[in-house]
């Protein structure tokens, strides 16, 4: 499963975990890289110092390579940007935000960066600043999502831009693998599988009800407010459904998920937290090892790739 994904991150299979908030530490981060992916610890809204812990951890785990996602949004985030680059890490990929004004020091450094995009026009922003691949993310994913479907998302930013694109959203097995190659992507990014896997040190509650999960259980809130993200639904989102309809403010439905995704992943709050999870949560069935999973992933996807010479 080589393409120029795997060979410009210096990676055994093109498969990365996502950056989530709270989910993404270094004992995850580090046991998908060992497994030859590309592990990521989400730096969400933590300080720069909690960051650089999360790296020299990871580094004690694996020496392959593995990164930190950057939420751009964070009032650390200049902070954790100058502290990615000084620990050395190989890869930051973004979010919620621009990260033009990073990309001299991160590129100094050598550092392989990769923004998360929603769109063809960020995508094609991204290319001109010098990124090295992009994560088209489509509105399946758990968490902050944006309008468009990996499906159409894909294959448009693949046609607008020359670096890799990597394919996020609705994947959970080799059949969504070998779909996201098909509409060009050179690589996927996986979030709620890797939840679930032994590494994960996300609270038992929060595992188990993505193993429980049916199809239809997701839910997206706060399209009201200009910011979607999708959970599982409970009764937070139920609640939060109506004050929607009411017309609640801004304010006042912030109020209630404050706090949420930190009470779900570490106190194991599966009916008042953020339970946030994509669409493929009804697909995930078992717990397993990074190790198992991900060469699961790579047997799923030779075997209906055979003949088809996409890998490069």
């Amino acid at each position: 499963m080589q393409t120029e994904l795997t060979r410009k991150l210096g990676i055994e299979y093109p498969i990365i975990q996502g950056g989530m908030a709270w989910v993404a530490e270094y004992h995850l981060a580090a046991a998908v890289s060992q497994a030859g992916g590309l592990g990521l610890i989400g730096a969400a809204n933590a300080p720069a110092d909690w960051v650089r812990e999360q790296i020299r951890e990871a580094k004690k785990l694996t020496d392959k390579p593995f990164g930190v996602n950057i939420m751009l949004m964070s009032p650390y985030a200049d902070e954790v940007a100058k502290a990615a680059a000084e620990e050395g890490v190989k890869v930051i990929t973004t979010g919620a935000g621009n990260p033009e004004k990073y990309m001299d020091m991160w590129k100094e450094a050598d550092i392989r960066v990769i923004p998360v995009v929603a769109s063809v026009a960020l995508a094609k922003r991204m290319e001109r600043c010098g990124a090295d691949a992009v994560v088209a993310e489509g509105c399946e994913s758990g968490g902050h999502i944006g309008e468009s479907t990996t499906m159409v998302l894909v294959p448009q930013v693949a046609d607008a831009v020359q670096i890799p694109v990597i394919a996020a959203g609705g994947i959970a097995d080799g059949r969504g693998i070998a779909a996201a190659f098909m509409l060009g992507a050179k690589g996927v990014q996986m979030g709620t599988c890797f939840v679930v896997t032994d590494e994960s040190q996300v609270h038992d509650n929060y595992k188990e009800r993505i193993l429980k999960a049916k199809d239809i259980d997701t839910r997206v809130t706060g399209r009201s407010t200009g910011h979607p993200i999708r959970t599982l639904r409970n009764e937070m989102t139920k609640r939060y459904t109506e004050l929607e309809e009411q017309g609640a403010s801004f304010e006042e439905l912030e109020h209630l998920t404050l706090g949420g995704l930190r009470n779900a992943v570490v106190e194991g709050d599966v009916k008042n937290g953020s339970v946030m999870a994509g669409q493929i949560a009804g697909m995930v069935k078992e717990r397993m090892s990074c190790k198992e999973l991900i060469d699961k992933l790579v047997r799923e996807t030779d075997a209906l790739m055979k003949g088809v010479g996409l890998y490069e």
